[in-house]
């Protein structure tokens, strides 16, 4: 449902984002920036494994299809069809 694929991506760009500022930041403070990717690597892990599958907290919305129709004429088989004349360049 679209309810869910929007909490989904909130999610992901929060967990991302306080990521990067931790990660940020502990990087500056130990001046090594080694952490900083791994404190990135992690939160990018977290917010898969939180976003990804699917959830039942992304499925309370769901989507409401139309009923499958009928047609009451039957289709032309291929042999029937008349063949496309293509336009002479």
């Amino acid at each position: 449902d679209y309810k869910g694929q929007k909490l989904a991506e909130q999610i992901f760009q929060g967990i991302i984002l306080v990521s990067a500022i931790i990660g940020f930041i502990c990087g500056y403070i130990t001046e090594q920036f080694e952490w900083t990717v791994y404190i990135v690597m992690a939160g990018f892990a977290l917010s898969c494994l939180l976003t990804l599958p699917p959830w039942p907290m992304y499925r309370r919305n769901p989507l409401k299809w139309l009923p499958v129709q009928e047609s009451g004429t039957e289709e032309k088989k291929p042999a029937d069809r008349k063949p496309k004349r293509h336009a002479k360049s």
